[in-house]
């Protein structure tokens, strides 16, 4: 439908008291709203209708399953979708002593376990990665939750430093 602003009503009300008289007016309207109302009649039962055949030939159900299927959009939940209860951790006493399913169970949780120290230490390598380039860039490192309340008096004392002594990295510069 047409953006109609306040100026463009005022433009059409003034050309149409022009064209058609003060007296006429109301009913021109009048026939006009008559009109616009049987159109968005039409539409109505228009779009109810196609409603209806896509209700009768399955596209709403169908509709329905593609908006369930965008979930796996995202490759982490598709991962988990997937993966189920796999990525729990592997219990191989639930299995039986010398059993071939025991010593693939124990296997696994071996690998398992060591995946997670690797990433554990790729956690941490990144960490120090971050701190190392917030060093190098000048940009003061996040201080960790726990360091909250004594970050709180940093910065008095900060000021207090910078105001002694000039800043070494200016001096490096020049």
């Amino acid at each position: 439908m047409p953006d109609i602003g306040g100026m463009e009503l005022l433009v059409i009300g003034i050309v149409a008291l022009i064209v058609v008289g003060p007296k006429d007016l109301p009913g021109m309207f009048k026939k006009l709203g008559q009109i616009v109302g049987r159109v968005r009649g039409m539409a109505r039962e228009f779009t109810h209708a196609m409603n209806e055949a896509a209700d009768g030939t399955g596209m709403t159900e169908m509709n329905r399953d593609l908006r369930a299927a965008t979930k796996f959009t995202n490759p982490k939940a598709m991962a988990k979708e997937m993966m189920g209860d796999v990525m729990d951790d592997i219990d191989p006493s639930k299995y039986e002593e010398g059993s071939a399913t025991r010593v693939i169970a124990e296997k696994k949780a071996t690998a398992q376990k060591e995946a997670k120290e690797l990433a554990a230490k790729a956690r941490q390598i990144r960490a120090e990665k971050a701190a190392q380039a917030a060093e190098l860039s000048g940009e003061p490192e996040e201080a960790p939750a726990e360091a909250a309340p004594a970050a709180d008096a940093a910065p008095a004392a900060e000021a207090e430093t910078q105001e002694a002594a000039p800043e070494p990295q200016a001096e490096q510069r020049t």
